[in-house]
């Protein structure tokens, strides 16, 4: 496997950080596309860059963005990956609210510039496409592949015609395209602005005294919430079967928002009540109550199963925004001092 190549977009994100330690676990050359920025943007894969000259090295950024058809088509021609995972989007669903427009021209529109590029270029390659439970979603439970999609806001709209673009390419030119419709999955890396980060980030700074109200909108939407490195192995065994499959990624158990907090706070020995206020802001035009998946499809066809719990995926983040928040308070002491 150490001469595969592999195209990843949105690899400083979150699941695209995690899916790159594994490809390169596993021997892969692994080719990565970032956006141009005037300020650092590459944090959660720092750990795995080396020189470009380093002979080493096996990782390798380029500039490109998911709008810039020209440029899609022309790293695909010259890297000729066997296998493209697609990551990249507006991934905001209360954000795609505020701009609407854009998270159609990102996460819809984007992925069909993919598929073309992949297409025009004449690369023999499968692609994986990051689909999410967000389509479902008022849907009844549990929700499975044969579930109707009843996107509820912008954000899962462009993600279902993300969906239809992979399987009209698979049927219609025979490419190995995969949807992974992946339920919620958390992780340390997850941005601040998500709710279960916002939540672990509040909490250990509240424990350290360094602020002490945190603001939320819905404590009653339920989730299925599982761990971010096992839902990056079920994307790579989708790209290793003999025929593309479209696969629902969850651990068949959910969990209210409310129940987070209070994993979070026990945790930390605070009364979360006392800290905790609604802000109208953070309610959406019209939210999704209720997501609880059924993947017994990816257990029986992949393999595969999560290996981290609910309780455990609220320990591990806890712990490693407490020990930011200690860092953050020490540095804060320092500053004081000087």
């Amino acid at each position: 496997m150490k001469d595969k190549k592999a195209l990843v977009t949105g690899i400083t994100g979150q699941d695209g950080s995690y899916l790159a330690e594994l490809l390169l676990s596993k021997g892969y050359e692994v080719h990565g596309i970032i956006r141009r920025s005037s300020s650092f943007n590459t944090g959660r894969i720092d750990n795995l860059y080396k020189d470009p000259h380093d002979p080493q090295n096996r990782l390798f950024l380029h500039y490109g963005d998911i709008t810039d058809s020209g440029q899609l088509m022309n790293l695909i021609y010259n890297i000729k990956p066997e296998e493209i995972y697609h990551l990249a989007a507006q991934s905001h669903v209360r954000v795609s609210f505020d701009m609407p427009e854009y998270t159609g021209d990102v996460t819809a529109i984007g992925t069909t510039r993919l598929l073309e590029a992949i297409r025009l270029s004449g690369i023999k390659t499968r692609i994986y496409q990051a689909s999410s439970s967000e389509m479902f979603g008022d849907a009844s439970v549990p929700q499975n592949e044969e579930t109707p999609f009843k996107p509820t806001s912008p954000y899962a709209a462009a993600k279902v015609y993300a969906y239809w673009m992979v399987r009209n390419y698979r049927k219609g030119y025979g490419m190995f395209a995969v949807n992974g419709i992946l339920f919620n999955h958390e992780s340390p890396r997850r941005g601040e602005t998500f709710v279960t980060r916002k939540i672990t980030r509040a909490a250990t700074r509240i424990k350290l005294g360094l602020q002490d109200k945190l603001y939320l909108g819905n404590l009653e939407a339920k989730r299925d919430w599982g761990y971010a490195p096992d839902y990056v192995e079920a994307m790579w065994h989708m790209l290793q079967q003999s025929e593309p499959d479209d696969y629902v990624i969850a651990t068949g158990e959910t969990h209210s928002v409310r129940e987070f907090v209070q994993g979070v706070f026990e945790l930390l020995n605070l009364q979360w009540e006392k800290h905790v206020e609604i802000d109208p802001r953070y309610f959406r035009p019209s939210e999704v109550d209720y997501l609880l998946g059924d993947s017994t499809k990816a257990k029986n066809k992949l393999g595969w199963q999560p290996k981290v719990n609910f309780e455990q995926l609220v320990k591990i983040m806890v712990e490693s925004d407490l020990e930011l928040a200690q860092r953050e308070s020490y540095l804060k002491g320092m500053s004081t001092k000087g």
